[in-house]
């Protein structure tokens, strides 16, 4: 089982979301950078949302939905 880097966004807060979404249809998801984007880096470091490999691909449909789209 290895971690696999399923999005970037410009902020924690969208990632935050992003990983909730994630949570709410069972998959979990951990967040890198947060803290550095959090801090005074901003842009410069994005914040990476990450899933299990196998968990990608449903990840992605998740994300995907026009239901997602309109919670983040």
């Amino acid at each position: 089982m290895s971690l696999v880097e399923l999005a970037r966004f410009a902020n924690r807060i969208e990632a935050e979301l992003a990983k909730m979404h994630l949570g709410s249809e069972g998959i979990d998801a951990v967040l890198f950078d947060a803290e550095m984007n959090s801090f005074g880096w901003g842009p410069m470091v994005p914040v990476r949302l990450m899933v299990l490999d196998e968990d990608r691909d449903d990840a992605l449909a998740v994300l995907d939905t026009p239901d997602a789209a309109a919670e983040l």
